[in-house]
């Protein structure tokens, strides 16, 4: 099949040795039920066999819902997945770390319960690894519980298994104003949402964050900076999005002569929603 043939949203694309894995949050039951995450293979990044069932839900697994943002990266020689999920009954999101020793797994629950803090509502966690080798996770803190979402990180176990350091904040939605705008949620009212973050160190040391919120033409992909070259430095937001055009949850990858491409979903309506390849050069911004 071809890549606009795949109804995923939230798309993240894993080079390894040439052969491309794509994961996703299945578009046909993304806002209901869910039960599991599935996996794509390409040797090209043009056609793509699949889906594989990747992770299935396992008997007694208390999440049955939003299995949302799925994305792999590889540490210490076995491959996590972080994943957001979320329970119909107690409707608290949070992101949990599942392990394979293979792209495709099946991947089993790895992590101590949620990494993300239990009492929040929080999604779409991505791992980062410091300079000095430190353990990551940056997330969102859900407009759900804010109206105005938060990004935040918090240090990992080196084995993964759980956070050991408080959540810190590192900025708020609204911070991307003049281009971000506030979206109506009945839950809140008008609010501002934080989604999908990806870290991107630059070939000069400098730190990069791909993030998703709502602009003028609909969900758009942006840009913060660190002013220090790690998560912990001063974010501040670009004036103007990286990718304005209904689109957004996006990551950066490079195929195997070393092109990077951004990858994301667009439109971000269901049930059209398809992911999308576009060649990029962040070194240069």
């Amino acid at each position: 099949m071809k890549l606009q043939d795949i109804h995923i949203r939230d798309p993240f694309i894993l080079n390894v040795e040439g052969t491309y894995y794509l994961y996703g949050t299945r578009g046909k039951t993304c806002w209901g039920e869910q039960d599991g995450i599935d996996g794509y293979v390409s040797a090209d990044l043009e056609n793509w066999d699949g889906p594989f069932e990747v992770f299935h839900k396992p008997e007694g697994f208390w999440g049955d819902r939003c299995y949302w943002a799925p994305e792999v990266h590889v540490y210490k020689g076995a491959y996590y997945m972080f994943a957001t999920f979320s329970n119909s009954v107690i409707n608290k999101k949070g992101t949990l770390i599942l392990k394979a020793d293979t792209p495709l797994g099946p991947y089993q629950i790895h992590s101590e319960g949620k990494a993300t803090p239990e009492e929040w509502n929080c999604l779409d966690g991505t791992f980062y690894v410091s300079k000095e080798g430190i353990p990551y996770m940056v997330f969102c803190h859900e407009w759900l519980d804010l109206t105005d979402g938060e990004m935040c990180y918090v240090q990992l176990s080196d084995d993964l298994k759980r956070a050991v350091s408080e959540p810190v904040r590192m900025f708020a939605a609204s911070e991307g104003k003049p281009w971000v705008r506030s979206v109506y949620m009945k839950e809140t009212g008008d609010s501002y949402v934080t989604d999908g973050p990806f870290l991107y160190r630059k070939k000069n040391g400098k730190l990069l964050m791909l993030w998703a919120s709502y602009g003028e033409k609909g969900y758009v992909e942006a840009i913060a900076r660190s002013d220090s070259g790690e998560i912990d430095g001063h974010w501040t937001i670009d004036s103007e999005p990286l990718f304005d055009h209904d689109g957004g949850h996006g990551m950066i990858f490079a195929d195997r002569d070393g092109k990077e491409y951004l990858v994301l979903h667009q439109p971000n309506d269901t049930p059209n929603e398809r992911p999308v390849l576009i060649e990029c050069d962040l070194d240069s911004l």
